[in-house]
């Protein structure tokens, strides 16, 4: 049996209060759960719950009050190697037009110039964006931002991809086609992925194994397995025989979970 690509165990984390508050925050309790080499696992829950969090502690970028985090079997207590991670805001420099954000991704995976420059542009052209190579951010819309983002993480080839809502800027129809044009390359490569969404559909019609957090303070409610065949159809994934079920059955336990934090409100 292979070692776990990424395991949590026992994860807590409480943030210090804010100034002139006594009591300090419980984010995160008691999270455990493992993620094996090449899995693609989603995160969904309440907003609120910890989600982002728990990206950013598997990223080094926080660290835990309780627990222990891994990742290739080390104990993270620093941003490790091979970590590609894509946030909410897209991060892109503003001095650089969208090509030469995504060559970026590309010389730090290793290729020289003219790899990178031929890797951004297949991505770019991937994406739908071959004709906006030139433009600076600030030329580009919201969604075409993002779509740059994901374009440079995934120019990078990490081992480890976290995806912090990957999609949440795009329009419906954008979505779709970035959404296939994504799974279609990591089913080819075979990275590891946990990713983020407050979508149900796209949890199901992209994972392998579906994590359902509660509400504040953050723990894993239940995993679905999906079992959904591969390739798959970002879209067209939903029409699958198994689909329904997955869906009503992580539905069930949101609405129980955000049931109980409008009664505290």
């Amino acid at each position: 049996m292979l070692s776990p690509e990424i395991a949590i165990a026992g994860v807590s984390l409480r943030f210090a209060p804010p100034g002139g508050e006594v009591r300090s925050h419980l984010a995160l309790s008691d999270v455990s759960f493992t993620v094996k080499p090449g899995e693609f696992v989603a995160i969904i829950g309440p907003s609120g719950c910890g989600k982002s969090t728990l990206l950013r502690l598997v990223a080094g970028l926080l660290g835990v009050t309780e627990g222990d985090v891994r990742v290739g079997g080390t104990k993270v207590e620093r941003v490790p190697g091979g970590i590609g991670f894509l946030f909410q805001s897209d991060a892109l420099l503003p001095w650089k037009t969208a090509l030469e954000n995504v060559v970026m991704g590309a010389t730090l995976a290793g290729r020289d110039r003219a790899e990178a420059l031929d890797k951004a542009r297949f991505l770019l052209g991937e994406i739908g964006l071959a004709k906006s190579a030139d433009k600076y951010p600030s030329e580009l819309s919201g969604g075409m931002r993002k779509r740059v983002a994901l374009a440079r993480t995934m120019a990078y080839e990490p081992r480890v991809f976290l995806l912090d809502e990957p999609f949440s800027a795009l329009d419906a129809q954008t979505r779709i086609h970035v959404g296939n044009r994504f799974l279609k390359i990591l089913e080819t490569l075979g990275q590891t992925v946990i990713v983020v969404t407050h979508d149900i559909d796209e949890a199901i019609a992209m994972a392998d194994r579906v994590l359902v957090m509660t509400a504040s303070p953050g723990r894993i409610a239940r995993a679905f397995d999906v079992g959904l065949p591969r390739p798959r159809d970002y879209y067209g994934t939903r029409f699958e025989p198994g689909f329904r079920d997955l869906q009503e059955g992580i539905w069930d336990i949101l609405r129980r979970e955000m049931e109980g934090v409008l009664a505290r409100d």
